[in-house]
């Protein structure tokens, strides 16, 4: 089988790198190869592409055979380009110091557009930050606007609660004292009751003197009884 320029996997999982390798068209993908002349790095944007330009052209002149993707990076490269360009040199078609005056054209313009790019990657990384940024500030004010609509009907409610738990307890506090008036009712006519009994009692003081004046009266009773003895005793002398 022929020589082929292919991509040699390294890095992390995740994390892909690669090499770009000449290797035996009949090893393994990931062992021993012949030179290495270059490197890819897809994570990048754009991706990076270190490639020995002469080493590459090198082995396309001999029959190596590149991958499908290995072509793409030496057609981004300008390496295919420039093989095809020998190859009019070959036949006649071109002169060396046109396939250089091509190539610096192809060149100048790749440069230009490769930068424009990236200057279209650039703009495109800002607005997207822009945009996220935009896009979180409104979430937080969402947020922030939620969280104080959440509190307002907080205050609110405990608001409400507090004037219900005012109005249950208002007419507890009217019903208590009016057992206290009933209580004192009876105070009230007991007190009555023994203002109307009290003369009662001063009434049987006042009687009291009769039954001493009563008393007073019995020793003449008994000088009565006395004087008949008194006439008894005459009369028997």
């Amino acid at each position: 089988m022929p020589t082929k320029i292919r991509l040699q996997r390294k890095g992390k999982k995740g994390q892909p790198f690669y090499h770009i390798v000449i290797a035996d068209g009949r090893a393994p993908r990931d062992g021993k190869y012949i030179e290495r002349i270059g490197s890819y790095n897809p994570i990048t944007k754009p991706a990076s592409i270190d490639l020995q330009f002469d080493r590459a052209l090198y082995w396309l002149q001999v029959g190596a055979q590149p991958t499908d993707t290995v072509r793409t990076i030496l057609s981004y490269k300008g390496v295919m380009y420039k093989n095809h360009l020998i190859k009019g040199i070959k036949k006649g078609a071109l002169t060396q110091e046109q396939v250089d005056v091509k190539f610096d054209a192809w060149l100048k313009e790749k440069e230009d557009k490769v930068s424009g790019e990236v200057r279209n990657i650039e703009i495109a990384e800002r607005e997207d930050l822009k945009k996220r940024f935009e896009a979180e500030q409104k979430i937080n004010e969402d947020r922030a606007t939620e969280l104080a609509a959440k509190q307002a009907k907080e205050l609110k409610l405990d608001a409400d609660n507090a004037e219900e738990a005012a109005e249950e307890a208002a007419p507890v506090a009217e019903v208590t004292p009016a057992p206290e008036v009933k209580a004192e009712a009876p105070v009230a006519e007991v007190k009555e009751e023994a203002k109307a009994e009290a003369p009662k009692v001063e009434a049987k003081k006042e009687e009291a003197p009769k039954v001493e004046a009563k008393k007073e009266e019995a020793p003449k009773a008994e000088e009565k009884k006395e004087e008949p003895k008194k006439e008894d005793k005459e009369k028997a002398e």
